[in-house]
């Protein structure tokens, strides 16, 4: 097995899947998910946020997974999880917020893999790299 063709596509299923899964799930619970935004102190309108949040977990856990703009959604998630931690999870007298802002960290730092690396072999990106003439994960230098 040639690790470094699957594996980046593992990891990116090990990324894009749970996103879609908390994105759908708050589609699944309206009401509970604009309380919890409310409780927070995201800057945003409750209803902007939930809509948002969504279009990034679902929308950009698709676009993981399938392997295109990598790069790009890669950055997003990386802001994502970093507002996540700072807006939601910042309360330290609670062992579960530090559990979770430090998880949000450590998801930024292997995402911002991704957002240097790309995509790998098996995925979009890589399809239009080849057929673009450029090599797929290509770091450009400048």
């Amino acid at each position: 097995m040639n690790a470094t063709r699957y594996l980046p596509l593992v990891g990116r299923l090990f990324i894009g899947l749970p996103f879609m899964a908390s994105g759908l799930s708050k589609v699944a619970n309206y009401a509970g998910t604009i309380a919890l935004i409310k409780s927070s102190t995201l800057p945003l309108p409750p209803t902007l946020a939930y809509v948002g949040a969504i279009a990034v977990e679902v929308g950009c856990g698709l676009l993981m997974i399938l392997g295109f703009q990598t790069r790009v959604v890669a950055g997003i998630f990386c802001l994502f999880c970093l507002a996540t931690a700072v807006f939601f999870h910042l309360h330290f007298d609670d062992p579960n917020q530090i559990f979770h802002f430090i998880k949000n960290l450590v998801m930024t730092g292997g995402i911002l893999q991704l957002v240097v690396y790309g995509a790998g072999a098996l995925s979009i990106d890589s399809l239009r790299a080849k057929r673009g003439g450029q090599a797929a994960g290509a770091v450009s230098a400048g």
